[in-house]
């Protein structure tokens, strides 16, 4: 099965050990300790995540430590970036909607 960047971040756990590792490299204990789940679980996540190449795990004796690979988040970056001046434009007119609407509650009330 081919994966991509976008089923890397699809699982909130994902984007949860995405954020960790984004700060430093963590061993898989590390990061299986930073969650309330098993560590079998973990482990599937973070294959899923190295099969994406989101994470990158290096192997020093006998630790593994995942470190991230920032650059392959790019494309669910700039997919995400093309909707973001849509979605602001329909927040700020439904914002100035309810601020019509406050406006004619205070008027009327």
């Amino acid at each position: 099965m081919r994966r991509d960047v976008f089923q890397a971040i699809a699982d909130p756990v994902r984007r949860d050990i995405i954020e960790l590792v984004s700060k430093k490299s963590l061993t898989v204990n590390d990061i299986a300790a930073a969650f309330n789940i098993s560590r079998p679980a973990i482990s599937k996540h973070i294959k899923i995540l190295n099969e994406c190449d989101i994470i990158e795990i290096q192997k020093e004796g006998r630790k593994r430590f995942c470190k991230i690979q920032p650059q392959n988040l790019l494309p669910a970056f700039l997919w995400i970036e093309q909707y973001k001046k849509l979605w602001e434009d329909r927040i700020d007119s439904f914002e100035n909607y309810l601020l019509e609407l406050q406006s004619k509650n205070n008027k009327n009330g």
